[in-house]
């Protein structure tokens, strides 16, 4: 009796917050006690544009042959270039790391899961400097998102890159060119960072990764790098009118200085060539945009995106990207209303066309397109119409505000107004907590975490079918799911016998049992009432697929 009281205690907490159908890869299969953190992953080392000083170039230039000298013949680099205080060097290196999550090997024995990689927002500033408390690895939406990934059986990994600009450069010619230069370089990170990954992969594979499926998702200003790193690969394309400075009318982005597409060479660049393919197999964007729908072409990893359609700082259709910082204008760019209207029309999306239509997250998604919308611009900027055809936006519609940068951006967020980020002061008497309110004023993690939901749901079934972990049909079948006490399963726990009941009004077909890695253990035709010997199976968790000719019903199952 004790035994059955301590393994029905072990299910209550290991279940409580799994799902019916239980389909892994879709649904949490574990619990935030499954989930294991490996911190502070060092994946590379280059120039910290933050804590750098270019404005002695010979000095540079014997600084960065030095950092450079030091990594070719197999030494260590310096302390003083490491250290921001030390004055005798102007360029400063840092090393870039990332916090790799993942269920126990003890309630998860697969070595093959597919990776997700988050990239945090920011504004390539640091919290505080950025005037919020949210842009690093570990903010509260990060936490919540590769730990969501994680029991549903992906390995997440959140990766740090660089930031680095001055946003109160004198013109606005050197903060776009500034910032256009951030970006550029967070691809050159976010690539080292793929390569590592799938070195790890093909070597120990310490954290059981299948990076051959790699899905690459960006919140805010992690978003414009995922968007930019699958579809720019052509120097022409960073050569587009905008692109240039007026000045000297060639591009801001200057390769012999900070490195080519691939990531290598340039003088302030510390990066080889990836020694392995980085490319990704899908890109999820939550609240960015796109620098040019001309970098998209047929051939582009499938895209997913979450956009408010009110979103001030990234625009939803077309429009110039506006910095949080300063609120001032840095280049024109797409919004998702556009990229996954081109996506959709080349036929990168092909793989998730047609998701089943008996979906709850696909009706919200579907109910929005077409629709005509109050904008928030004077006129004749005030309407904003959803277009039609543009499956795989899931467009976030909130309340329309009387003072323009106060309209949602990114309703996901929220952070500890406690936290020393969110009591620094941005100026005198206001903290980033109050700096940051005023457009998520509802913000916390009830809220966070119901956009949350709706990010898991509509994204992870698409990745989960883009990963060929199943097929369309097989997610609308299992979508028309019966209440589960549609069905009785005695003795439960059992040892070498089950007896699955179900109602007669039902007409049972099949039965399907899986293990808590979603391998399939057992997959019998059934009546109503049925026997299944389970004594080969190992002691664990099983769940019950029972596909009736109404829908399926799902239980779980105790081996003991």
């Amino acid at each position: 009796m004790k035994k059955q009281y301590l393994i029905f205690t072990i299910l209550l907490s290991f279940t409580a917050s799994i799902s019916l159908a239980q389909k892994r890869y879709i649904d949490p299969i574990y619990s935030d006690a499954d989930i294991e953190v490996t911190s502070d992953v060092k994946y590379a080392t280059n120039i910290d544009f933050l804590t750098s000083n270019t404005s002695d170039p010979a000095q540079a230039v014997a600084d960065i042959t030095a950092i450079k000298t030091a990594l070719a013949t197999g030494q260590a680099i310096p302390a003083t270039y490491y250290d921001p205080r030390d004055p005798s060097s102007k360029i400063k290196v840092t090393d870039l790391k990332m916090d790799v999550y993942r269920a126990k090997s003890d309630v998860d024995s697969k070595t093959d899961r597919p990776v997700i990689v988050y990239l945090h927002t920011g504004n390539f500033l640091p919290p505080v400097i950025n005037g919020s408390p949210c842009g690093v690895k570990t903010d509260s939406s990060a936490i919540v998102l590769c730990t969501e990934w994680a029991k549903r059986g992906y390995v997440s990994v959140s990766v740090a890159y660089r930031g680095g600009w001055n946003p109160l450069a004198g013109t606005e010619e050197e903060r776009k060119g500034q910032l256009l230069n951030a970006v550029y370089r967070a691809i050159h990170d976010v690539k080292q960072s793929i390569a590592v990954i799938r070195t790890e992969a093909a070597g120990s594979n310490a954290y059981g990764m299948d990076a051959s499926q790699i899905t690459l998702y960006g919140e805010g200003t992690g978003a414009y790098v995922a968007l930019g790193y699958s579809t720019l690969d052509k120097y022409t394309e960073m050569e587009l009118t905008k692109f240039l400075n007026p000045l000297n009318n060639k591009s801001y982005i200057d390769t012999a200085t900070v490195g080519l597409i691939d990531g290598s060479r340039g003088l302030f660049n510390l990066y080889q060539s990836p020694s392995t393919d980085v490319t990704v197999q899908a890109v999820v964007n939550a609240g960015g945009a796109l620098a040019d729908t001309s970098w998209l072409e047929a051939g582009d990893a499938p895209m997913i995106t979450f956009q408010a359609v009110r979103d001030p700082f990234a625009p939803f259709n077309e429009g110039i990207v506006v910095v949080p910082t300063t609120n001032g204008n840095v280049v024109e760019v797409q919004g998702g209303n556009l990229f996954i209207q081109k996506a959709n029309a080349v036929g990168n999306n092909d793989a998730i066309k047609n998701m089943p239509s008996n979906d709850e997250y696909n009706k919200k998604a579907r109910s929005h397109y077409g629709k005509t919308l109050d904008y928030i611009y004077p006129a004749p900027g005030d309407k904003m119409t959803i277009n039609e055809n543009v499956e795989h936006l899931f467009p976030i519609i909130r309340p329309i505000t009387d003072d323009l940068y106060n309209n949602r951006s990114g309703p996901w967020q929220w952070w500890n107004p406690e936290s020393p980020y969110a009591k620094a002061e941005v100026a005198p008497g206001i903290t980033c907590h109050m700096a940051s309110l005023p457009g998520n004023p509802d913000m916390g993690p009830e809220k966070g975490r119901t956009f949350i939901d709706t990010i898991m749901g509509y994204m992870c079934p698409r990745i989960a079918v883009i990963n060929g972990e199943y097929t369309v049909d097989q997610l609308a079948a299992v979508n028309d799911k019966l209440p589960s006490n549609s069905a009785s399963i005695y003795p439960n726990p059992a040892n070498n016998e089950v007896t699955v009941s179900v109602d007669n009004k039902y007409h049972v077909q099949s039965i399907q049992m899986m293990d808590i890695t979603g391998r399939e253990v057992k997959n019998l035709t059934a009546n109503n009432v049925v026997n299944i010997n389970i004594s080969d199976l190992k002691s664990g968790y099983y769940i019950l697929n029972i596909q009736t000719t109404d829908g399926v019903i799902s239980s779980k199952l105790i081996k003991d």
